[in-house]
């Protein structure tokens, strides 16, 4: 009769912690999608926040032969422009939108008009948004590395034998039989040894298989949502569903009992009580290390469906990324006008940097190279990676932060933030010739280059840097390069107007102080605020005065004289 009421209570209290986990799932799941609503629309929040680690895996394994080098990457801080766009659940979402960023078209694509089609998709329909949503929060963001480096690790694995443990577990089953049918005692030591045996090695086992469960639960995870999503039978991803339930079906062995080994937590990431006693019995059976040893061997057989699975999943979960990206810009943004037809008319109205909340928006409208003039922080720069980021996002993710963007696909190749090599041993001028030659040597690819300079050639003396970036820059102009440059020297607008258009930002002098409006104006730059400036902070008038006169004597007679 004990023993009934102990069962009883037993089953009571496992009920409890059932029905407890049930009732915190779905708040759980209310408070998430109550979430995510209010997040659409508004710029991504600190819980999507990439922690930037594992990011490149997808991208080395899948990169085209044309990709945003790592000296653009940097120029344009483009980690930064990544984190803007970032609102993926999944790591395989992050990795296809870094991938995307990281490798823009250089050509037309039917792929385009389905990544546009699926965007559209899930910023009109806010069901089909909030289901997906939940589907890639499912799979989660849980590595500190690619999941493709944990890929790699596979082969580094060399596997033990199932015979010891398919032994001890008939070790196991002999102790049990000598307990019950000869000497309890003997059969009793036997099992308990048998258990201590498992214990010890257990841990030593567990300590070199954790790393490839953790990869496990994470394809357990994008298994069992890939299917999900396959099962929904949307016909707005048929595509997408068809090679999804393929590669789940050259899965099934894979996923096939996988319980075992992990607990459905590891699996969906909740938190269930019970598992505590399945570890237990994991520990003292060594189940879940042969079964292990089985999903080893069926995953090293399917990589190519795995892969097939991050593709698909991560492309959709970084379209829907995209539509939030989208809905949150409240400086507008348009489908870019993408051509193949040879010209190189970069055309761009009211474009603006996707990192400054108030943006002042320019205009340009080129058929050959641009050179722009005027004084520090006047708006050079800002609008040089305003230009260059326009281009990246309009060929990976359709979307132009401008009213109009209209160019050929490109190339986009920057010289712009450069540094001494110290490690190296390259000064600032061999860094900056090595940096603008890797896009002299780009200029023979497939698509046309578009490049973007600043300073040129700032890491030398005057006489050289002119003449060098005058032919480097006519060069360029001669060539299938279209340049867009911002320079201090002057000089460059006179020498160069035959092959750039140029124009210029500037600055107003207000009492002591410059004020800049940020708007690009066409022609060189008309004023020096550079020497203004030194009164404004006190410098000795007369050294500001023979500054101003000596500047004017070389404008009209070119020659430089004291």
């Amino acid at each position: 009769m004990n023993g009934i009421i102990f069962i009883a209570i037993i089953a009571t209290v496992l009920l409890l912690v059932f029905l407890i986990g049930k009732s915190n799932e779905k708040t759980e799941r209310e408070r998430f999608i109550k979430q995510i609503k209010n997040e659409f629309g508004k710029a991504p929040s600190k819980r999507l926040k990439s922690s930037g680690k594992g990011l490149w895996g997808y991208h080395l394994k899948h990169r085209n032969d044309y990709f945003v080098d790592d000296i653009t990457f940097s120029d344009l801080s483009l980690s930064d422009v990544f984190d803007r766009i970032n609102y993926c659940e999944s790591d395989a979402g992050e990795e296809y939108l870094y991938y995307l960023i990281r490798n823009p078209k250089t050509g037309l694509s039917d792929e385009t008009g389905e990544f546009e089609e699926h965007v559209s998709d899930f910023i009109t329909d806010e069901d089909l948004r909030l289901k997906y949503k939940q589907i890639f929060h499912s799979i989660g963001k849980n590595f500190k590395y690619s999941i493709y480096e944990y890929l790699d690790f596979l082969d580094k694995y060399d596997r033990e034998s199932n015979f010891v443990h398919f032994l001890l577990l008939a070790l196991m089953g002999v102790s049990l039989i000598i307990m019950c049918a000869w000497n309890f005692t003997f059969g009793f030591l036997l099992l308990l040894c048998t258990f201590a045996y498992n214990i010890v090695s257990y841990f030593r086992i567990k300590a070199q298989i954790d790393p490839y469960i953790s990869t496990f639960a994470y394809v357990c995870r994008l298994l069992r949502m890939a299917k999900k999503v396959s099962d929904e039978g949307d016909e707005r991803f048929k595509k997408e569903n068809d090679e999804l339930l393929i590669s789940c079906k050259n899965m099934e062995g894979f996923i096939k009992g996988s319980w075992v080994l992990m607990s459905p937590s590891k699996m969906n990431g909740s938190g269930n009580p019970i598992d505590v006693l399945m570890d237990y019995v994991r520990m003292l059976t060594h189940i879940d290390i042969i079964k292990f040893n089985k999903m080893f061997d069926s995953l090293k057989k399917e990589i190519a469906s795995v892969d097939k699975m991050i593709s698909i999943m991560g492309r959709i979960d970084a379209e829907l990324s995209v539509s939030y990206f989208r809905a949150s810009l409240q400086n507008g943004y348009s489908i870019p006008d993408l051509t193949e037809n040879g010209s190189r008319k970069f055309a761009m109205e009211d474009g603006y940097h996707p990192l400054i909340d108030v943006p002042v928006k320019n205009t340009i409208l080129s058929d050959r190279g641009i050179l722009i003039t005027g004084s520090n922080a006047s708006g050079k720069s800002t609008f040089l990676k305003t230009c260059a980021i326009n281009a990246i996002l309009s060929q990976s993710i359709n979307t132009a932060l401008a009213s109009k963007y209209a160019a050929p696909f490109y190339r986009v190749y920057s010289s712009m933030a450069l540094r001494d090599d110290l490690r190296g041993g390259d000064s600032y001028y061999m860094v900056e010739i090595k940096s603008l030659k890797r896009i002299l040597d780009a200029k023979d690819g497939k698509a046309p280059v578009l490049c973007f300079i600043d300073e040129v050639l700032r890491g030398t003396n005057t006489v050289e840097r002119i003449s060098a970036s005058a032919k480097i820059l006519e060069y360029f102009a001669e060539s299938d390069v279209y340049c867009i440059a911002a320079t201090h020297d002057v000089e460059l607008s006179q020498l160069l107007k035959e092959c750039f258009d140029i124009y210029h930002f500037e600055g107003i002098m207000k009492g002591d102080d410059v004020e800049f409006d940020y708007l690009l104006k066409e022609g060189p730059a008309t004023t020096r605020n550079a020497i203004n400036l030194l009164k404004v902070i006190g410098y000795d008038e007369k050294i500001v005065t023979d500054a101003e006169n000596m500047a004017k004597r070389f404008e009209e007679s070119g020659i430089w004289s004291l």
